[in-house]
């Protein structure tokens, strides 16, 4: 009997560890999945409606559009094909990783036909892949441009290494800049420093700098984290506001919670690949705790953070707890943080696990993509959406990092 009682204490203290990683690990994979089996890379007209599995089924003049959202050009897709990757190598399971390779040399393959044809009649945007030959900011290129060398180190292809080459150069010498060398946009005002524009950026620079060897990259990266903090953390709330105002010199109305995922993601990018005995790691460091430690002060009771970070009265809101659970995850798996702060990760994982994330795999309640405004309204109101790709990549990379830490806490 007492043999029987010791088996049975033995299993139940065991037992939990167990489902608890096999049941995240399920969560991610049907996130993945959900992903794989909605990718169709085909194109659909409107007038009249209808599928076309391949460019060479185009009628000529014929508007068409990706077929899915998961085919298309942009920088959320960016996120989600590294994203892809890290959860491919985790599980070592090759289907995961084809998607982004696939994706990329879909997008290479057949950008040319569309800009042919319809280069001189239509915005950039308007046109599938328009954004992968026309530069003209941070957007197009930054996060698409660090998964591209993301498949590179996987399939060496010679126009790949073009386009890697061209984004650099548009980040390093044509994207506009401050006079202390600050990226910057010209609109919605003249030289509008975006807080979303370290992620456009940074996650870039940080692997070009890998890739090269070249230390400029890593010295153009660690100068925009520090400028952009100087430009747009307020010192105290503890959090960073979505943009500043060069031509006013004063910094927007919101602490919008997506713009402070970015951030917080992209300084994450950068330690994981700046050499450890650079002069500013430790500098680094300490501005990406500073930030975790802010952001933690306003994680609600479910574990998870408003739109609006300091409104309460604003939705909660997917995409953002997942960067966050993401970023303080992988800090305390690298031993960035101290381990006590791994409470909020879990915490907030938990959070996207019963209010966010549906039982087939989708994320729930993701703001839809957001300029700026200098109203609260606009952010209050921004419509939140399943399955916008503003979330996923950052939902799939949380999954992963809380599996290692869940793991390492049990060592």
């Amino acid at each position: 009997m007492i043999i029987l009682l010791v088996i049975v204490l033995t299993v139940l203290s065991v037992t939990p560890c167990v489902a608890h990683d096999n049941v995240d690990e399920d969560v991610v994979r049907k996130i993945a999945d959900y992903i794989l089996d909605h990718t169709t890379f085909e194109y659909m007209s409107w007038n009249p409606r209808k599928t076309y599995q391949s460019t060479d089924e185009i009628p000529e003049n014929q508007e068409v559009w990706f077929r899915d959202q998961f085919t298309e050009w942009g920088y959320t897709m960016g996120v989600l094909n590294m994203a892809m990757i890290n959860l491919g190598n985790y599980l070592n399971e090759e289907a995961y990783i084809n998607y982004p390779v696939r994706h990329v040399a879909n997008g290479m393959d057949h950008y040319q036909f569309f800009q042919e044809r319809f280069k001189n009649d239509r915005p950039h945007y308007r046109w599938p892949y328009g954004q992968l030959w026309t530069m003209k900011e941070l957007d197009d290129c930054g996060a698409m441009g660090a998964s591209v060398i993301e498949v590179y180190h996987r399939v060496n292809r010679e126009d790949y290494r073009e386009y890697i080459d061209k984004t650099a150069k548009h980040i390093m010498e044509k994207q506009d800049r401050l006079a202390d060398g600050t990226l910057v946009r010209k609109f919605p005002h003249e030289m509008t420093l975006w807080a979303d524009d370290l992620y456009m950026s940074v996650p870039f620079l940080a692997r070009m700098g890998d890739l090269t060897g070249e230390c400029k990259y890593f010295d153009d990266a660690l100068k925009q984290v520090f400028n952009f903090t100087k430009y747009l953390w307020n010192e105290n709330k503890e959090l960073y506001y979505h943009c500043y105002y060069s031509d006013l010199k004063r910094n927007g109305v919101a602490h919008w919670g997506r713009c402070n995922g970015w951030v917080m993601m992209a300084q994450v990018h950068l330690m994981n690949f700046l050499p450890k005995g650079h002069l500013k790691h430790e500098q680094l460091r300490k501005n990406l705790e500073r930030q975790i430690l802010g952001i933690a002060k306003y994680q609600n009771e479910a574990g998870l953070w408003h739109q609006i970070l300091d409104k309460t009265d604003s939705y909660l809101e997917s995409s953002c707890s997942a960067m966050f659970v993401y970023a303080i995850a992988k800090a305390v798996n690298e031993g960035w943080i101290d381990k006590r702060y791994a409470t909020v990760a879990l915490r907030g994982w938990e959070g996207l696990k019963e209010h966010k994330i549906t039982l087939d795999g989708q994320l729930k309640d993701i703001c839809a993509g957001t300029g700026i405004e200098d109203n609260m309204v606009f952010y209050y109101t921004r419509p939140a959406r399943k399955n916008e790709t503003h979330g996923l990549g950052a939902i799939i990379d949380a999954g992963i990092e809380i599996i290692k830490l869940k793991r390492m806490m049990e060592q």
